[in-house]
This record gives C-alpha cells, structure tokens and sequence, in this order.
C-alpha cells in the first residue's frame, strides 16, 4: 500500500524537474512513510512513497527490470505473485527481489499492457518503458473493482498521473478549477462519479481499465475485465460459499507486518474474522502471518442505535481475538480540519468521520487490517436492495393502471421529514410510477436534482441545465442483458457507488493514517462467481444476503446472521443543530456566489434549524464542499470542461 505519482515529457529530451517531482511525492507521505524512491529516464520521472508489507528489505521502487530500461511502481497487493514469480522463473526471467510488485516489470516484459489480466489483487501500476529512448511508453493499470485510486492528467508538456489528484495539483500544470457537472453530482449524489474527476483537465483511470501514452499521441485507455452480463449462474451451495470465503481470505493474509481485521459486529467482517481464524490452523506463508495472534480492531459509539460493540466483542471471545476497542465520539470538526486534505475530491458522506478514527485506533496494533467491504455489493445486503425487490414485485402485481394511481397518490403525499419511518412514504409511492431504474436512482441518491438546481446561482443553473447524472448511471444500468432489476442495481453500483464512493472513503480514510486495508469479499474471483446468482438467492424473506447468510449458519451465531444491519452511522442532524450549527451557517456566507443562490441556501438552513424539514444532506453537503474548496485553493467553477 502505497503512493506514486510521475510526470511524462513530451520530449524525450526534457530534463525532468527534479525537485518539482520530489514536492508532488511528497505530497503523498501519508500513504507511504516508510521510504521514498525517484527515477529519471527518458524525459519521465517517477516518484514513489512506500509503507512496506512485502520484503520490508528488497521492496524498494521504483522496481527496474534485468537490463534497467523498464521500471514499475505499484499501489496495493499482488496476491498471486507467487505462483506468477514460479511461472516467470521458469521462462527464464531472473528476479532480485521478494517483492510482489516485480512481477509487473517481469509480466510485461513478455505481455505488455495485457499484463493486468494476469494480476490477482488491489493495485494501481505505473510501467515505464525505455526500450526505445526516443519514444518512451507509458502503462497505466487499475484493479478490476477500483479498489486502488489513479488520477491522470494530459497537459500541452505530457502526461501528469499520480494517487491522488492532490500530486497533479503539486505539478502546478492544471488549474485548480472545479468542473460545474461534478457539483452537480456531488450534491445530487454525495460523491464525485465517472472518469472525470471533480478537478478540471484532471481524469480517474476507470476500474479495470489500462492507459497507454507515449509522446505525440494521446492517452489509449482501454478496459480489460467486466461482470457477467448474461443469464444467472446457478445457485451455489453452502459449502462452496463457505471455500470460497476460506480461499479469498487466505489469499489476502500475506504480509510481512502485523496483520489483524475490522470487527463491526455485523456478517461480514465477522465472516472474514473467522476465516482468519481458520487460517491459522493450516501450513504456508498465509498462517504464518498470523503467528502473532488473532487480531481484531472494533469501535462502538455512546448512541446505542448506532453501536455494535457487544455483538463484535462476544465474536472476538469465541475465535480467540486479541480485542481491541475503543468507543468514539465522532469529532464533527475532522470534516472541516483534517478530512479536506486527504480527501482531494468531496465526499459527502459523514462516515468519513467514524472511519478514519477506527482507522486511526486500527494502525496502533496493525499495518495491514482486513474489512468486510463488499459483502453488501455482492450478496445484495443493503436495504435499499430489499425495498427495490419488493417495489418490482408491486409493479408487476398492480399493472400499470395501479402503478399511475400509486404514483399520483405519491405526487399530492406530503414531505413528512419529521415524522416516523413508516410515515415516510411520499418517495416509496412515487417510486411505484417510475421504470425500474429511475426508481432505484431515486432511492441511492441523496438530493433530488430539482433542488440542486433550485440552490445554485441562476446563471450557473442555466449552464449545467442539460446536465442530468442519471444518464451516466442509467448507461451502466441497463447494460446488462438479463431481466433482473436487482442485478442491474448491482452491476450499476459496482460502476459507479462502489469505486466512486465506498471505496474511496475507505482508501482515504485509512491511507491519511498509514493503514492498508484490504477487502477479501471484493477479490474479483469471489465477486464474478456470486454477484451473478439469481435474485431470490441474494434477497429473501425482507432480507438481504441470504445465500451467505445460510452458508455462515455452521459458523457464525445467530445473533450476528439475524441481528439488525446498523452501518457505520452518525447523529447527523444533531450535530448541524449543534456544534456543526455555526460552521455552516459560515459555510453559506462564503461559498461564492457564482456557485450558489445565497437566498436560497439560508432559507432551507433556517427551515433545518427551525425543524420543518431536513435538510441534513444539502447542509453536510454545503459544509463538505466549503471546507475541500478552502483546502485545496480552489480558484473557479468551469462549465463544460
């Protein structure tokens, strides 16, 4: 786990700025404290932080091949380089490291680019190769399901890439202009999506995807993996859910530092933890790992709606954990003092805050710490899965005379913001006039796009009107080829939430505190075999995840497969009542007014404060973006880039 960053010449013949690339690595400390590396070659410097995990003696990067004249630096885990270092060792390559990430130098040496097809892992890869000094190449790699970041950027110089937007930024050779479509995703979603990148001229390199440049051409990216998209696979047995969690986990414990979990409480990080536990019982690198114990990571809060700690701690005890937790007080203040930093894009989700203290408390005992992230994407645990089956089986049943009557009946249903759940239903029977996939969005997103217009300055409202962030999720819905809504939603949210959202929190969030994370259940292995099963095998009986629910009944307790699903919450609306009250009334005061219709913003923080509606997510919102745009010196807005 690491970072890197570089800067490509046009001109082979270019002296690389050495002390520039040395400012842009540097702003990557964070994710690499242990070492530092640099390399000039071909009007192309690298630089590279590392936190060493593998070969804490030989893993220096950049990586060179026999003859010098290829390097690599990689992000993440290669968790099949063994068996690729016996593999390439027998067709004569010579490796001078225990390194995961020589075999990349070595791989594409005999595949080029084609070598991510070959990668097992979480990674972002740079190769550059100056076989031909007068037109070196440049190969940029991402991980099937966006786990590892990668940002690049083609300036009139070349190419600038990096970790993180933050090192092209350090490059001073793009402007530090926001795009007007990404504020609209944002505040329509709660995160930035797609391959552009909420900073003008600066692009992510989507999951699963190469990059490929050399000077005088433009940037070939090409994709190189996708999800199933035809029929359901069969249903699995519970014993081959069971070895497949076994194997992934398994896989994912090499390491050559202490090495523990994330324990909410919940399935699947208590799934993971167990199959650690087992791990410990069989012969080969992947136990030996866990020589030193079993080692758990667990926080709970003060609210009891929102604390786990007593199911997390009764999971320990029973496998044999070393425990350690700690009950947070969420600090409101990291959002508006720590988090902007290391979140170079905004994120508006308020449970950055939870995880990055976990994470925080998790690098005191560990480097390497495994989560349970991407259970839910997979086996279709979130709510919002349960409610989309049900909502589709309702549809087919009233017919369309019933649904335009549901939908009317939704239109005139008031906004009951402040009343319990179950009086909440002006969405759900809106939802019911709508295709499948407008309903869904409706469900996922967090501001309906009408509001966000209403909020933004009348002329910048103008300009992005045409703007609408369905339409990239509605491609990616409807792209696959079976009738199953449920799938669609998953395959969207691999595309776009997945990679643009959870896993971004969680990079960040535990990189800003030198920990590795690793989710095993987003091993692409495990996700291509049981994402695809039928419906009635993920959703069942109101309740998500049943197939892995069923297969987990011989090993976990039934406290933890039945409990309610709490997440990863915070007491939101209190806190912008409370001590985040003033913060954001500044925050309003001083987002420009180009952006906003300052008018319009006091009226719904007074309708907030006053309890007539919540408007919690527009308000964190606000605060987020406020507090990421003073950060990182943000100049403009620029429509249309």
């Amino acid at each position: 786990m690491c970072g890197f960053t570089g800067i490509a010449s046009s001109d082979p013949r270019a002296p690389v700025d050495t002390d520039l690339l040395r400012a842009m690595t540097r702003t990557l400390e964070h994710r690499g404290p242990d070492d530092e590396g640099l390399h000039v070659m071909g009007g192309v410097g690298l630089g590279f932080r590392r936190l060493s995990i593998i070969d804490l003696a030989g893993g220096h990067q950049p990586i060179l091949n026999e003859t010098g004249d290829i390097a690599v630096v990689c992000n993440g885990e290669i968790y099949n380089f063994e068996e690729l270092r016996a593999r390439l060792t027998a067709r004569g390559h010579r490796f001078r490291t225990g390194s995961d990430v020589e075999t990349i130098v070595h791989l594409y040496e005999d595949m080029g680019a084609d070598l991510a097809r070959e990668l097992v892992g979480m990674f972002a890869f740079c190769v550059l190769d100056a076989r031909d000094p007068a037109r070196p190449k440049i190969v940029l790699g991402r991980d099937r399901l966006g786990i590892k970041p990668l940002y690049y950027a083609r300036t009139e110089g070349g190419l600038v890439f990096g970790s993180e937007a933050k090192a092209i930024l350090a490059s001073r050779r793009v402007p530090r202009n926001m795009r007007a479509h990404a504020l609209v995703d944002y505040l329509v979603q709660g995160y930035c999506s797609g391959a552009d990148s909420a900073w003008e001229d600066i692009a992510r390199l989507p999951q699963a995807s190469t990059l490929t440049w050399s000077p005088g051409a433009e940037p070939r990216v090409q994709t190189y993996w996708d999800l199933p998209l035809d029929e359901a696979r069969e249903p699995a047995s519970a014993a081959e859910i069971l070895e497949w969690v076994d194997r992934v986990v398994r896989d994912h414990l090499v390491a050559d530092v202490p090495l523990g979990a994330f324990l909410s409480g919940g399935i699947d990080s208590s799934a993971v933890l167990d199959a650690m536990a087992r791990a410990r019982g069989t012969e080969g690198r992947a136990a030996r790992s866990l020589d030193g114990g079993l080692v758990a990571c667990s926080v709970g809060f003060e609210e009891k709606e929102f604390d786990e700690l007593v199911r997390a701690r009764a999971t320990a005890e029973r496998l044999g954990a070393q425990h350690h937790t700690r009950v947070l007080q969420p600090d409101p203040a990291l959002a508006v003092d720590v988090l902007p930093w290391f979140y170079d894009e905004p994120l508006a989700d308020p449970s950055t805050v939870p995880t990055y203290l976990v994470s925080k408390m998790a690098r005191e005992h560990v480097t390497v710490a495994l989560s349970g992230d991407g259970g839910d994407e997979v086996f279709a645990g979130y709510r919002r899965y349960v409610f989309d089956v049900a909502e589709n089986r309702t549809r087919a049943l009233v017919g369309p005379a019933g649904r335009r009557t549901l939908a009317f009946v939704g239109r005139h249903y008031p906004k009951l913001d402040w009343a319990p759940r179950f009086l909440r239903a002006k969405s759900t029977l809106e939802n019911f006039g709508a295709d499948p996939a407008r309903a869904y969005w409706n469900s996922v997103t967090q501001i309906p796009l009408a509001e966000v217009r209403a909020v933004l300055a009348p002329e910048l409202a103008a300009a992005v009107a045409a703007h609408d962030p369905f339409t990239a999720f509605e491609a990616h819905y409807s792209r696959p080829r079976r009738d199953d809504p449920l799938y669609r939603a998953q395959y969207a949210d691999v595309h776009g939430f997945l990679p643009d959202q959870i896993l971004v929190k969680s990079d960040r969030a535990a990189m800003a505190n030198s920990l590795e994370v690793r989710p095993p259940l987003l091993d692409h292995r495990f996700v291509e075999r049981f994402i695809h099963l039928p419906a009635h095998e993920k959703v069942r009986g109101g309740r998500g995840k049943h197939a892995l629910r069923e297969a987990l009944r011989s090993r976990l307790p039934a406290e933890i497969l039945d409990g309610r699903k709490m997440g990863f919450d915070v007491p939101l609306r209190a806190w912008l009542r409370g001590p985040l009250a003033g913060a954001v009334s500044e925050a309003i005061e001083t987002l420009p007014e180009s952006w906003f219709s300052r008018a319009a913003l006091r009226t719904r923080l007074a309708e907030h404060v006053a309890g007539s509606r919540d408007r919690s997510h527009l308000l964190w919102s606000l605060l987020v973006l406020e507090h990421w745009r003073r950060r990182h010196d943000v100049r403009d807005i620029v429509v249309g880039a």
